[in-house]
């Protein structure tokens, strides 16, 4: 099993220092964030905004021989980039799988739509139904898929609540028939709270050829304060991301379900808890994961 880090949760470090510390930790690889992202509201580096390790999608071309030579120089792989272009969004598509190629990588996420409701990623809701925005993703990833191809890649779709595939069952939907050397699906534990779960054993084998990459991260959610003493007001709850060890879901009893299903690819941590500085924090995430996927028997 290869261990890797998305630089989404890495805000602090800027590439060269994103590579050095995972390099000098033990960690096997980086998934580079690729997107062109806001300033932060406060200046201080934010995992959305203000993100020093994130690579601009402006300029990426220019930015991907450096990129390569810094990864490669430290000693990682790129387990893959986490791209933020939309599916319709075919001129950005060709660009991020050109660059996967370029970088060394196998693979790049791909996004799929929000639902038409919601707003999601900084965007205001699209409107439209389900199945007008399915169809018209279930397309654009032939056409993706196609492209996929022909740079020698693999275009992955994450699962992600509030979007269209917040499930292994919908991203099967999504990509059903298309060749899984060329699309795939990120299974995200953490996400997977929220929205989407699915058995975990169950979402593997329904995958099958598609399960392409995990992503993993904790959380739980908690309960909100009711005000006042109205015995009818209606209790709400909420999630929060949490260290690695101390979420709602056992990651060891995640990494066994993985082991037994005979998966052998990347496992990319993306822990937005703040409890630990950034350098403890994936300092410990390592040593955890390299302890939970031996107790994973």
């Amino acid at each position: 099993m290869k261990f890797s880090v998305f630089t989404a949760s890495t805000p602090e470090w800027s590439p060269e220092q994103a590579v050095a510390e995972l390099a000098a930790q033990g960690w096997d690889g980086i998934e580079w964030r690729v997107v062109d992202q806001p300033a932060s509201p406060d200046g201080r580096p934010g995992f959305w905004a203000g993100n020093l390790a994130t690579v601009p999608l402006t300029g990426l071309e220019e930015e991907v021989p450096r990129l390569r030579a810094l990864t490669e120089a430290a000693g990682l792989d790129v387990s893959g980039v986490g791209g933020y272009a939309p599916c319709k969004q075919h001129d950005d598509v060709e660009r991020l799988l050109a660059a996967t190629r370029a970088l060394g990588a196998s693979q790049v996420r791909i996004v799929v739509p929000a639902l038409g409701h919601v707003a999601w990623g900084g965007r205001l809701p699209t409107g439209g139904d389900y199945p007008e925005l399915f169809a018209q993703a279930r397309d654009d990833f032939r056409w993706v898929a196609d492209r996929a191809a022909e740079h020698g890649v693999k275009a992955l779709v994450e699962l992600h609540h509030t979007t269209l595939t917040s499930s292994a069952s919908a991203a099967m939907r999504l990509l059903d028939g298309l060749d899984p050397e060329h699309v795939g699906v990120i299974h995200d534990l953490g996400n997977l709270q929220v929205e989407g779960f699915e058995d975990h054993l169950a979402a593997f084998q329904l995958l099958g050829p598609y399960l392409a990459h995990v992503h993993v991260k904790n959380g739980a959610w908690f309960r909100d304060e009711v005000q006042g003493d109205d015995p009818l007001a209606t209790v709400g709850w909420h999630h929060e991301w949490t260290p690695v060890n101390q979420g709602m879901h056992s990651v060891v009893e995640y990494l066994r379900t993985l082991k037994g299903h005979g998966y052998d690819g990347w496992v990319t941590l993306e822990d937005f808890s703040t409890e630990l500085p950034l350098a403890e924090r994936t300092a410990f995430n390592l040593a955890y994961m390299r302890r939970a996927w031996e107790e994973a028997q």
